[in-house]
């Protein structure tokens, strides 16, 4: 499978965003999802992971309150609800697959696979 993250944008801060993660030659479903986010000059940063069944999600201390993970699995989609966003938030937004995602996964991004081309969210002040 193939991931795609959609739904960036530019918006003002203290705004809104809905990101989105879907496949493509393969399901979603059966498969932890991670949110992974970097900004320029800054190293990749896990921001939230959600587990197949959706009974666990992970956030970073960073976004905890603030991002909602969430997932369709009849749709075969994975969302992140990015609410009171800020300036620091600004980077571009990747989703990928594990079959889990358990404490610490934020520390082991070479084992999430199905990386696709991110989405750039730009967050202005």
């Amino acid at each position: 499978v193939q991931l795609q993250a959609s739904g960036g944008g530019l918006v003002q801060a203290g705004e809104s965003l809905r990101l989105s993660c879907t496949g493509s030659g393969g399901s979603l479903n059966g498969y932890a999802i991670g949110w992974w986010r970097q900004a320029p000059g800054k190293q990749r940063e896990g921001v939230s992971c959600i587990d197949p069944s959706a009974a666990r999600t992970y956030y970073s201390r960073s976004v905890e309150g603030r991002f909602n993970i969430s997932r369709d699995n009849a749709k075969d989609t994975v969302y992140l609800e990015m609410n009171t966003l800020k300036p620091e938030d600004t980077a571009v937004y990747y989703c990928a697959a594990e079959n889990f995602c358990g404490y610490g996964w934020f520390a082991r991004p070479a084992d999430f696979h199905s990386w696709g081309q991110g989405t750039q969210v730009t967050v202005s002040s």
